[in-house]
């Protein structure tokens, strides 16, 4: 019988058996895609972000790639949930970027 829910820490992780806040078990793994990048342009907070959904890499690579996007934009960023946003809008410049590292795209979004 596995533990689900303590009156100490609340849902527990049926996996990991720690607490909902404190499992790691969702957010080490990638999810997984249909083998295309997806590259939109979004409003967030009022500021336009371009962002870029499904690339094919681990956590690390992942990092070290949306570093060399944000470069290639001259522009900040950062990564979320397996998504890199942009700070701006450059849906041109990453889809020329992403194309050249050899992963297949596409636009989404208008």
């Amino acid at each position: 019988m596995t533990l689900v829910y303590s009156t100490d820490s609340g849902r527990m992780c049926p996996d990991c058996r720690k607490p909902m806040a404190q499992c790691q078990c969702k957010a080490s793994k990638r999810p997984e895609g249909d083998g295309i990048v997806r590259i939109s342009r979004e409003k967030r907070s009022g500021k336009t972000v371009s962002v870029v959904k499904g690339l094919p890499l681990e956590a690390e690579a992942l990092a070290v790639f949306a570093k060399q996007l944000k470069a290639a934009c001259g522009s900040g960023g950062t990564v979320k949930d397996w998504v890199v946003e942009i700070q701006g809008d450059h849906v041109d410049k990453l889809m020329a970027a992403v194309a050249a590292a050899g992963h297949k795209v596409k636009r989404a979004g208008g």
